[in-house]
């Protein structure tokens, strides 16, 4: 006996050969971006707590009247690249920390403030 092998169709009836491959392909390449842009939030997330985080720290040191450490400790708490704008009004001390977000999305920046009085006996001054 012996076996026959079906003939394979061809033309308007045959099955999508490698159909599945392609989009198997788009479906890897999906979700491979959608990591990706997971990362580059997270990454501008932490970004942000970080600024926030050194904009607490120099409206504090500031308020206190410790003046010389606030550019160090944003410069050990913020992100590398930020910058550090302070304000005086009367008694009222205002930080503001901001960074450029990374190079996936450009023309944006992160900006975090703080606020913090002065303690009595310091005197206002603008750090920078």
């Amino acid at each position: 006996m012996t076996a026959q092998v079906a003939p394979v169709p061809h033309g308007a009836g045959a099955p999508d050969r490698g159909a599945v491959t392609v989009e198997a392909a788009l479906g890897i390449c999906s979700v491979v971006a959608v990591f990706v842009l997971a990362l580059v939030g997270a990454n501008a997330l932490i970004g942000h707590l970080r600024c926030t985080d050194a904009a607490v720290e120099a409206a504090r040191l500031a308020a206190r009247g410790d003046q010389a450490r606030v550019e160090e400790a944003v410069r050990r708490i913020a992100p590398a690249g930020a910058a550090l704008e302070m304000q005086v009004d009367g008694d009222v001390v205002r930080a503001e920390v901001s960074m450029p977000l990374p190079a996936q999305l450009p023309g944006r920046w992160l900006h975090a403030r703080a606020v913090a009085v002065l303690e009595p006996g310091v005197e206002g001054q603008v750090v920078r």
